[in-house]
């Protein structure tokens, strides 16, 4: 095997990795899954205000 057959090889494996990646991503059985990822940071919030509007009433 000659080096230009084994960067073939490489390049293909690469693109297919690429592929397989962008297709997981973008699936629309995940969504839901990415939804609630990105709205994480959003219940941070609600939990601190929570926690401490239930201090300052002690």
């Amino acid at each position: 095997m000659d080096y230009g057959t084994l960067q073939g090889i490489i390049t293909l494996i690469v693109m297919l990795t690429f592929v397989g990646i962008f297709a997981w991503a973008y699936s629309s059985r995940r969504k839901k899954e990415f939804d609630d990822a990105a709205n994480l940071v959003f219940s941070d919030d609600e939990i601190n205000a929570a926690t401490k509007d239930s201090g300052e009433h002690k």
